[in-house]
Parts: C-alpha cells; structure tokens; sequence
C-alpha cells in the first residue's frame, strides 16, 4: 500500500509551469489546496484522501536535484518504507500523454531520482513516469524541461490528470500489477 506520494519539481514561480514540474502539477491537480510549509521535510505538504486512506503528499522545496533530502526526511519520521513511496515525474523517453508505473530500477540519467535514491539507500519505490516528450537535440535538453509545455501538451497533461483517478486508487489499494497493466495497456 502506498502511503506517501512524492511529486518531483522546482520551487518558485519561474519554474511553476515547466515540464520538468509535472510531479508538482500533479499533485496540485490531486490536493484540495491546502498546503503547508514543513521545515523539517524542506517541503510542502498536504493530505489525500483516497477512499478510506489518508495518503500523505510532498513537493520537495530544495529543488529536483536534491529532492531525496526531503523525501527522506519524511520517510524517517514516519517510518514509510520505499515501497510505500510513489514518485512522480517527468519523463523524457515518452511522448506527452504516456504514463507508465514502475517499482524499482535505477534512475536513468533523472537528477531528482538519482537524489532520492541515495537518501533512502534504496531504488525499492514506485514511480509514476508522465511522458513530457525529448527535445529534437540533446544539447537542448536542460532549457526544454525548464520551459513551459505549448497549449497542445499542457491540455494533454491535464488530459492524463483525469484519467489517473482509477489508477490512483488501484495503486493506493496495493492493487500495483493491476494498475501497471492498465496503465501500459492504455498506452
């Protein structure tokens, strides 16, 4: 059962739409607004409740690539074991509208990933890859993630927000296989 939800971005405003903060946007689209400052995650956090479970929500504020401090923070002072954590960022490799969940492996090339990996000295969590597509060169890479999606992308974005709903439950239920099947399937 997953009892932490993680979403993976940049704090301030000049970051607050960009591909590389489609964990934040997520978890802005599944909160009820109210978010507080919690110092001692170096983050802000909220509370989710799907069905009878109350899932707790983290935006890292210490910027992606030292997002596993905070994380970690967290997860020790609530004793949340990796897999119980679901992270959700920005993926590269697939093309906006492509979600895929996934346990374990390592971070391919992902900073924030990377991060959380060695603050909690396991790769042993979830994570929910939301397809942000790959710039036509790679040189271009660290300005197309820290720009904002066209109109097309952002409404696609907010197309796969809606649709996460069932599988937002199924996962949180522990119901992983049959989510990543539905999820894999759709795409």
């Amino acid at each position: 059962m997953i009892k932490l939800i993680v979403g993976l971005g940049n704090p301030g405003q000049e970051y607050e739409k960009t591909r590389h903060n489609v964990g934040f946007l997520f978890l802005d689209y599944l909160s009820s607004g109210v978010w507080l400052n919690e110092s001692r995650f170096n983050g802000r956090t909220s509370l989710l409740k799907i069905g009878s479970d109350e899932i707790r929500l983290l935006k890292p504020m210490t910027f992606m690539n030292c997002s596993g401090q905070s994380v970690g923070n967290m997860a020790r002072y609530y004793k949340i074991h990796p897999e119980e954590i679901l992270i959700v960022h920005d993926e590269l490799d697939f093309k906006v509208g492509i979600v895929k969940l996934k346990k374990g492996g390592g971070h391919a090339g992902h900073n924030g990933l990377k991060d959380v990996i060695a603050h909690l000295n396991s790769s042993n969590f979830y994570r929910l890859r939301i397809g942000i597509d790959r710039p036509s060169s790679d040189h271009q890479i660290a300005n197309y993630v820290l720009s904002e999606p066209n109109k097309f992308d952002t409404e696609s974005l907010y197309r796969v927000f809606d649709s996460m709903n069932l599988y937002l439950e199924m996962i949180v239920a522990g119901e992983i296989f049959k989510a990543m099947n539905g999820l894999n399937a759709r795409n």
